[in-house]
């Protein structure tokens, strides 16, 4: 196995994206296309993984999909609807054009029957040291021999304590490395493991992705490859002295939980899912009122082609990541 030490998810997609480079002879086939794929499995390290807004314009990630994606997550929900609003292509992911048969959220609070998460919340509070706090995802039934689009490529995720910080693993057994590890996987997975840390408050350690395939579709990754090649990001150098965003341009990442209990909390937050744009809508965090409504009043501004707008309504948002990011998504659609 290897292993990318990272600080942060911008840190990571550059070490990842050469890690890859490096394996371009070897080429599979895949039920999606060809891939270029790791000979081992890796795990990444995210030693900062509440840094988790992937800034680089090559990648031109979605801050708004994957932001509402993960809420919609920690809501235990697997209806297409909400995220069919943020993400079209999310439709391809649906059998039935209703609901997403491997919606991560849903297995950890639905699907078996069981709320998970709030089990092993209870479980870390009386025992710290508790080694079986396994949040489970893969479902042997429905899941091993199954022929449908969607099925989970996160199987598992187990949680620790250790010098009073929360450790996250999660085992993924298929992971593109551009849209899944470095994409949508870091902001809901840490997401997840933020609001975890909140409940049983503890700070948030290092989160670990383990990836048994780690891939990326060579129709992507060639060109991509490419252009990140030409801005010399790949040099040793460069490398060495990687200029994060969260430190040279100011950016600050805000917490999802602010002087709330959980269970307010949770209220805010299906409270915020039923939210219609433009909503008048009183909050007890105000993670939601100064942070999620500002994102979505700001994507809706979009879809309407009002983006001068949008622009104007993102930074109304006081997580200067999320902001920022959201911000230069438009003014690139705007150009």
């Amino acid at each position: 196995m290897d292993v990318i030490n990272c600080r942060n998810v911008n840190d990571g997609f550059i070490k990842a994206i050469d890690m890859l480079s490096f394996d371009q002879q070897d080429l599979r086939e895949s039920r999606g296309g060809q891939v270029v794929e790791h000979e081992v499995p890796v795990a990444t390290v995210f030693n900062k993984p509440w840094e988790r807004v992937l800034f680089e314009e090559v990648r031109d990630a979605n801050p708004f999909f994957h932001f509402m994606e993960g809420l919609w997550m920690l809501a235990g929900r697997n209806d297409l609807a909400f995220v069919q609003q943020y993400n079209q292509r999310m439709s391809e992911y649906s059998d039935d054009g209703i609901n997403l048969h491997g919606a991560y959220g849903h297995r950890w609070v639905n699907h078996f029957n069981t709320n998970q998460i709030d089990i092993i919340i209870k479980r870390l509070i009386k025992n710290p040291n508790d080694r079986r706090c396994v949040l489970q995802m893969w479902d042997v039934n429905s899941d091993l021999n199954r022929a449908g689009v969607d099925v989970p490529c996160n199987t598992c995720i187990y949680f620790k304590i250790r010098n009073n910080e929360l450790l996250m693993t999660v085992s993924n057994r298929s992971n593109d490395v551009i849209w899944g590890t470095f994409g949508a996987n870091i902001v809901h997975m840490s997401m997840l493991h933020e609001y975890m840390a909140s409940a049983l408050d503890v700070s948030i350690g290092a989160y670990t992705q383990v990836s048994d395939s780690f891939h990326a579709y060579t129709k992507v990754f060639d060109e991509m490859h490419s252009r990140l090649e030409k801005a010399d990001v790949f040099d040793y150098y460069s490398m060495k002295h990687f200029e994060n965003p969260y430190e040279n341009r100011g950016i600050n990442y805000y917490p999802m939980v602010n002087q709330t209990s959980i269970e307010d909390w949770n209220k805010d937050l299906h409270k915020f899912l039923e939210r219609k744009p433009f909503e008048d809508m009183e909050f007890e965090d105000i993670f939601f009122s100064h942070v999620a409504v500002p994102l979505q009043d700001a994507w809706f501004l979009h879809k309407q082609g009002e983006t001068d707008d949008a622009m104007s309504e993102v930074q109304n948002c006081i997580a200067t990541d999320w902001a920022t990011a959201g911000f230069d998504w438009l003014l690139r659609r705007a150009k």
